[in-house]
């Protein structure tokens, strides 16, 4: 099935990644976010709302790179998709690190509008993984660590 074919599957699932429906986009999760709160760690909690966001940042980069190319190296699990606490990150990291996220996000939702490409048909690399599966796993994953950052948000007073 090629998308051309299907333009109601691909506005849903380009309306999961975007909007999130049930759960709230990244981009309504950090309004109002105070910087200060970046990166402080709640009690008993083992990271950041920033090592968060890093986390979605870099799962999504990799994700994309592996629909786009069957050279791509993902980094080294776990170490290379999640960052050490640090003390503070300043408005111009945060704000590069928002770029990427919907960079790469434009970057896949692209591969999604491709009349060419075929959601269902397995990648000729890895383990069986298609175009539909990876925008499911991009929906579910940030939308869980979307979550996490909202609860983070409401045990640091900022939330709701």
């Amino acid at each position: 099935m090629k998308t051309e074919q299907s333009p109601p599957l691909v506005h849903e699932l380009i309306q999961l990644i975007t909007h999130g429906n049930a759960h709230a986009p990244l981009e309504e999760a950090l309004e109002g976010l105070r910087p200060e709160l970046r990166c402080q760690i709640p009690e008993k909690l083992p990271y950041s709302i920033w090592q968060v966001l890093e986390h979605i940042r870099i799962t999504q980069w990799d994700i994309v790179e592996f629909c786009l190319s069957a050279s791509h190296q993902s980094p080294k699990w776990p170490d290379g998709y999640w960052t050490a606490p640090v003390k503070t990150v300043d408005d111009k990291i945060w704000k590069a690190s928002l770029a990427q996220i919907q960079q790469d996000r434009e970057r896949f939702l692209a591969l999604l509008r491709d009349p060419e490409i075929n959601l269902f048909k397995p990648f000729a690399h890895g383990e069986g993984q298609n175009l539909f599966r990876e925008a499911l796993l991009i929906a579910d994953h940030n939308s869980y660590h979307i979550g996490q950052i909202i609860i983070i948000r409401r045990l640091l007073g900022n939330w709701g």
